[in-house]
């Protein structure tokens, strides 16, 4: 299968491209490589993948030195004429978008960022997949839609009207639009909402990396809403494999749908959205407990208020996994952050004591 996988110098797009890679599929990487975090780390993880960083250019697709099937390029999504070209040039058999603007807080910072790459960037694939016969689509979507809902587990079926952040938003309207092409063009559109992941390569603007970070070089670490909070922490590689389950089994119309009762997690067109998490919820205090027994050193904890578009607990429903698929996300907290700290030492030559 030839698959184009966006936002592959993200983490979990590399982490995709390299699963489909190692199992033989044809992929075509393509991320704008921008300066929301470290681009070095970026580029450490298309390195990974055989695209080195003295090669990639504006617009330029390369070849990877690594896996013969893979080849990347760096473009922006809201870049249409370039995107058309490579779906015309290249004529995948799916899609799975992952790029994005990320990140929760920096959406109050520079909302525009995320109009252009969650929403116009998003809109040009649907187009493309519309012009040039892709009939195989999934993409991210974030347990952030649930917003200011507070029945847990989180169920694909709950109601997502509530956003409580921009980014919140477009993930939403990536769903809903989803639906529309699903609807008038007969695309398999497949939404997955990923809870709280975490493993290596991965973001450093979110908790796991920013605690191992503060602990192993004697920082405090800011503990909001004074540690009453959870989060279903997933761990990567479970993440990657329930996408890989939804790229090989493209959404159908379900029988199940009733317009006049409608569950807005399936339709009668090839739509359908998946709730990815590890359907175990953990204290703050709890996984910052666990974080330091894998570094062997205890954190200075700094207790603070709760901030703005954050929510106070994730716990994602996974029964449609588990119905559709006969799967669930299963790495204990214990394991993956383990994994995550042997490598953190490793990537930036941390020393046990």
């Amino acid at each position: 299968m030839k698959i184009l996988v966006t936002g592959t110098a993200g983490f979990i797009g590399y982490h995709l491209a390299k699963k489909l890679l190692e199992r033989g599929d044809e992929v075509v990487g393509v991320d704008n490589i921008n300066d929301y975090y470290d681009v070095n780390l970026k580029y450490a993880r298309l390195a990974e993948l055989g695209i080195h960083k003295n090669e990639v250019k504006d617009n330029k697709l390369l070849g990877s030195t690594t896996y013969p099937k893979h080849q990347f390029i760096k473009v922006n999504l809201d870049d249409s004429e370039t995107i058309n070209k490579l779906f015309e040039s290249e004529k995948f058999d799916a899609v799975c978008n992952l790029a994005a603007q990320a990140g929760v807080r920096y959406s109050l910072e520079n909302p525009h960022a995320y109009i252009q790459s969650n929403v116009v960037g998003f809109l040009n694939i649907l187009e493309a997949c519309r012009n040039y016969g892709v009939k195989n689509l999934c993409y991210a979507s974030s347990s952030s839609v649930y917003g200011l809902n507070k029945s847990q587990p989180f169920k694909t079926s709950d109601h997502t009207d509530h956003p409580i952040s921009l980014y919140a938003a477009t993930k939403k309207s990536n769903e809903m639009m989803a639906h529309t092409y699903a609807h008038l063009y007969n695309i398999s559109c497949t939404g997955l909402r990923f809870f709280t992941v975490y493993g290596e390569m991965g973001r450093p603007d979110m908790a796991p990396m920013l605690f191992a970070d503060a602990i192993f070089n004697d920082r405090p670490i800011k503990v909001f809403n004074h540690g009453n909070m959870s989060r279903d922490f997933t761990y990567i590689g479970d993440i990657v494999d329930g996408i890989v389950k939804v790229i090989d089994n493209p959404a159908k119309p379900s029988d199940k749908f009733d317009a006049n009762n409608p569950d807005s997690s399936i339709s009668n067109a090839p739509y359908r959205i998946y709730n990815i998490g590890n359907n175990s919820p953990v204290q703050l205090l709890d996984f910052i407990k666990t974080l330091e027994i894998a570094i062997g050193k205890e954190a200075v904890q700094n207790f603070m208020d709760m901030q703005d578009g954050d929510v106070v607990s994730t716990y994602a429903d996974v029964s449609d996994l588990i119905n559709d698929f006969g799967y669930k996300p299963d790495t204990s907290l214990e394991v993956g952050i383990e994994r995550f700290v042997k490598w953190y030492r490793e990537f930036y030559g941390v020393k046990n004591d």
